[in-house]
């Protein structure tokens, strides 16, 4: 609450600098913010008397949008992609699905492993399970198992993260950049000395 929206009868008031003006009422708190050009701020409603200090608020509304925008900006979102297999799946397609998987993995990701049980294949589950600890070996180099497969109905499933030695997704995107920038003034180089020469 901002100015007028402030019911409170008495305020304790903080000025721009952190110093505490101590306590006075609303409309005094409010004529000393329009002396000085700023907004009164309640931000702390549930103290008694509430605390107000004397701020711009476009501009500490502009700053504070800034820092949550830049926050999101270093934020990795981890999204948990799923791979299906079967308790009968051949080995060429075992091979396809751990390559896709580790590729996930790589990128940051948690890749959820599921088995569906058709038929009276829920009476071998311990197949499923095979298939399952296979597919984590072969998957071991980037990633560990972070829910051990677990049957749930008719499906048994399998949760695995990648391993915390990879460098994180800001540290791959800044090398990348800066292999890039590298390249680029490898090429400028070059061309620099062929002008020079003639």
């Amino acid at each position: 609450m901002i100015n007028e929206e402030i019911r409170d009868r008495e305020v304790r008031v903080i000025d721009e600098n952190g110093v505490q003006l101590g306590v006075m009422p609303t409309q005094r708190a409010l004529a000393l913010a329009e002396e000085r050009g700023l907004d009164l701020a309640n931000i702390q409603p549930t103290a008694r008397p509430a605390v107000c200090k004397l701020l711009d608020y476009d501009k500490w509304r502009y700053e504070q949008s800034r820092r949550e925008r830049e926050n999101r900006k270093n934020q990795r979102v981890v999204e948990v992609k799923e791979v299906q297999l079967s308790a009968t799946i051949e080995e060429n397609d075992v091979q396809t699905k751990a390559k896709n998987a580790i590729k996930f993995l790589e990128n940051g990701d948690k890749v959820r492993v599921s088995i569906r049980f058709r038929g009276r294949q829920i009476t071998h589950s311990e197949i499923g399970l095979q298939v399952m600890r296979n597919f984590a070996d072969r998957c071991a180099e980037v990633s560990v198992v972070e829910r051990r497969p677990m049957l749930d109905g008719r499906n048994m499933i399998m949760i695995l993260a990648p391993k915390a030695a990879k460098a994180s997704f800001a540290e791959k995107k800044a090398a990348r950049e800066k292999a890039r920038q590298e390249a680029e003034d490898n090429k400028q180089a070059p061309a620099a000395d062929t002008q020079a020469n003639e």
